[in-house]
């Protein structure tokens, strides 16, 4: 019978007692684990089309990487994002290949770069959480143990995710909880703490299943001193469940009540590579008002197009009197369209363009312009131009903008139009100030074109499907080539588009004036997990920091000590 020795078994249950060679190989094939898992549940995969419930496990096995060393832990979280987000993000080679004109030998680079800055998150996560679990193993406390197991991971991982959002100018694209935008059931937590709630929610229930499956793999009941923050996650998710409930209910009686409006939106259809060109301005004007005839006798209030759907400046050019005309005799019109303002100064005449939006009244005239606050790097502009020369031909493509500072709605009527354009829809913060300042709809206007063929379309209607529940407001999403549709304050998606399909298509949607949790103070609760770090890190730093100010015995007292022995 073939048995192990004390060595060998003691480094099978205890990964860290493992060699460099075997823990880094551990490593690399959890982290490969959890990115294929990740990849499998996320919106917008090809291959299962977005299995949600994956993404309650598929964080076990890089949790249980933290039982390796902490350098070792940092390396697998590091792998699991660059596989993780290359597989998210691969559109940027459609973005920046296609369309922007670069060599593949620089656009997969850049789609390197960008996961690699991603995954450094992922790494930071990986480091603190093994370096948080290894200080208290060795302390031999059951209880604190647990605790740290549990909650730490859920801290962590959603407050990277805050800070992501913010640094160098934010990029959260696709936080696990996005993953569960086909689950209205499951979203209404949002309008308390935002999407970053249902992240919190998700890690948690991986980082319990990782306790029990770290329990089996070092052959220790880690369960043990568990119950009360077992008990806590319990309670936590009890409450959610019942909050979710009421907060239907409330949500169907606050709708039947609230004044309605009936929208219509239309998707052109219009392909990016014609779209600027001279001969095609016509036509596209001309084929937008087609579409939106259609809905002339169903008896819309609103009817919106996408973002830029003016393929030329509305300020000056002749074209703009046909779709003037067209609100002047029908529903008012809210359009996408480049602006520009000219400004005068002592260096001369400076011209600021800006991706914008319009809303025609019903006279022709506008009744509001709104500019788009926050602009798409390397898109919409190029930060570093002179250090990043080469991707000037990104920005080129549709020009350099200057991004708006209003967060005003658009007033018309009894409709105030809170506006997204396209990348705005990822940041909570802009649908958030928007609806505190008293918007009572929610409009994402998006020219999707970029991304060709792709899982992003779906990703960027998964995003603007958290910002109607977490602001419990009807969102109208009107794209390019799709995908477009109505989004309720539920985040019940009705009327959505296929993509690259003409859509001209109308719904009635509530007007509700009421704020939720989140739009006072819970769009604060990724960056308050962030700040529950520091506590939770404060006693290993200490016993850290009283080890290494530990004054060495002198010679004196090292001979008596000695001597007494």
């Amino acid at each position: 019978m073939l048995t192990l020795s004390g060595a060998a078994s003691s480094s099978i249950t205890d990964p860290a007692a493992m060699p460099a060679r075997t823990q880094a190989g551990i490593a690399a094939i959890l982290a490969l684990s959890s990115a294929l898992l990740l990849n499998l549940a996320m919106p917008g995969t090809e291959v299962m089309g977005g299995w949600w419930p994956l993404l309650c496990f598929c964080l076990i096995p890089l949790l249980l990487s933290a039982q390796l060393r902490p350098a070792t832990a940092a390396a697998s979280g590091f792998f699991f994002g660059l596989l993780a987000y290359c597989g998210q993000l691969y559109w940027i080679l459609i973005v920046l290949g296609r369309y922007g004109g670069l060599p593949p030998w620089l656009s997969v680079p850049a789609l390197l770069l960008l996961a690699s800055y991603m995954a450094l998150y992922s790494a930071l996560f990986c480091l603190l959480f093994s370096w948080l679990l290894h200080g208290v193993q060795k302390q031999e406390h059951p209880g604190y143990t647990a605790f740290i197991r549990i909650w730490a991971p859920p801290l962590i991982w959603t407050g990277l995710d805050a800070l992501r959002g913010i640094l160098f100018t934010g990029f959260p694209w696709m936080d696990l909880g996005y993953g569960l935008f086909r689950q209205p059931h499951l979203l209404l937590p949002a309008d308390l703490g935002g999407h970053h709630l249902l992240t919190f929610c998700l890690v948690l229930i991986n980082a319990v299943c990782a306790l029990f499956a770290a329990a089996a793999w070092q052959r220790k009941p880690l369960w043990r001193g568990a119950l009360p923050s077992l008990a806590a996650a319990c309670c936590l998710f009890l409450g959610l469940s019942v909050y979710s409930f009421l907060r239907t209910q409330e949500n169907i009686r606050e709708a039947a009540a609230a004044p309605r409006a009936k929208i219509g939106l239309v998707q052109g259809n219009i392909e990016q590579d014609a779209k600027w060109t001279e001969e095609m301005k016509y036509a596209t004007v001309e084929r937008y008002l087609r579409l939106s005839g259609k809905l002339v006798n169903q008896d819309v209030e609103l009817v919106v197009w996408p973002e830029t759907a003016l393929p030329f400046y509305p300020q000056d050019d002749p074209l703009a009197g046909k779709v003037a005309a067209f609100s002047a005799s029908g529903p008012r019109l809210l359009t996408g369209a480049p602006l520009y303002r000219i400004e005068e100064s002592q260096e001369g005449r400076i011209i600021h363009y800006f991706n914008g939006a319009l809303i025609f009244g019903p006279h022709g005239k506008v009744d509001g312009v709104y500019s788009k606050q926050h602009l798409v790097p390397f898109g919409e502009y190029v930060p570093l131009k002179k250090l990043l020369f080469f991707l000037e031909p990104v920005a080129a493509a549709i020009g350099d903008f200057t991004p708006g500072n209003s967060k005003m709605p658009l007033y018309s009527d009894k409709l105030r139009v809170g506006v997204l354009i396209c990348y705005e829809s990822i940041f909570p913060v802009i649908a958030r100030n928007t609806t505190a300042l008293d918007a009572n709809m929610l409009v994402n206007i998006t020219n999707d074109a970029w991304y060709g063929r792709s899982s992003a379309p779906v990703q960027s209607l998964a995003m603007a499907v958290l910002r109607a529940v977490e602001n419990r407001r009807a969102l109208v999403r009107a794209a390019n080539t799709g995908i477009s549709g109505f989004i309720d304050p539920q985040g019940r998606v009705a009327e959505e588009s296929a993509i690259f399909t003409e859509t001209a298509t109308a719904a009635s949607i509530p007007l509700l004036q009421s704020q939720t949790v989140f739009t006072r103070v819970g769009y604060r609760f990724g960056l308050f997990c962030a700040f529950l770090v520091l506590p939770l890190a404060l006693p290993r730093l200490l016993r850290q920091l009283g080890k290494g100010t530990k004054t060495p015995p002198t010679r004196r007292q090292s001979l008596k000590k000695a001597g007494n022995s």
